[in-house]
């Protein structure tokens, strides 16, 4: 039985692509789904976020929020992936953020059968690191990095003191990833 959904999780509009693959039970809610982004792509679950598809979006059910967007909006806690994702080749929309606006596309690529020695959800693969919570969007993460990059700016040391030593745009450490997964879910 075809028990497992592989996902490839993309940040839309960054150049090299950033992105992670991976395995989730097809039980899982977009509760779930969503700390899984959190925790696969880096960010820190600061701001609110929303799903996506064609005729539904999925979020949590926050009082505060105007239901003036169109269609209304379903608690995630209640909607799993299987109820939603039909085919290989659909895409679910992530927006997190909705002032640095970061899109995430979220394409279904295979249905498998679930490896009872695996602890799942596992990231099996990715690219690059996340840009850092509140950078100004895209166009302010790559400002950022040029910055960074030039010697001679007069923000530069600003700018590295923002992001700390450990921020590497180019590192994606998948161990680190999946024991945050599995310290999450599964201790």
């Amino acid at each position: 039985m075809d028990n497992i959904i592989q996902l490839k999780i993309s940040l839309l509009g960054t150049k090299p692509l950033i992105w992670r693959q991976v395995l989730v039970e097809k039980t899982t809610t977009f509760e779930a789904l969503h700390k899984i982004i959190q925790i696969v792509m880096g960010w820190t679950n600061s701001h609110l976020h929303e799903f996506t598809l064609p005729g539904l979006r999925i979020g949590p059910l926050l009082d505060e929020l105007d239901d003036d967007y169109g269609d209304e909006l379903i608690n995630e806690a209640s909607v799993t992936m299987e109820s939603v994702l039909n085919d290989t080749n659909q895409t679910i929309d992530y927006t997190y953020d909705f002032g640095d606006s970061w899109l995430h596309a979220i394409d279904m690529e295979k249905r498998l059968v679930g490896d009872s020695a695996i602890l799942y959800p596992v990231c099996t693969g990715g690219e690059l690191a996340c840009p850092p919570e509140d950078c100004g969007g895209i166009p302010g993460f790559y400002e950022m990095l040029r910055i960074v990059k030039d010697k001679r700016h007069p923000e530069r040391q600003e700018m590295l003191a923002w992001l700390g030593e450990a921020y590497n745009e180019k590192k994606f450490d998948q161990q680190t990833v999946n024991q945050q997964l599995i310290n999450f879910f599964h201790l």
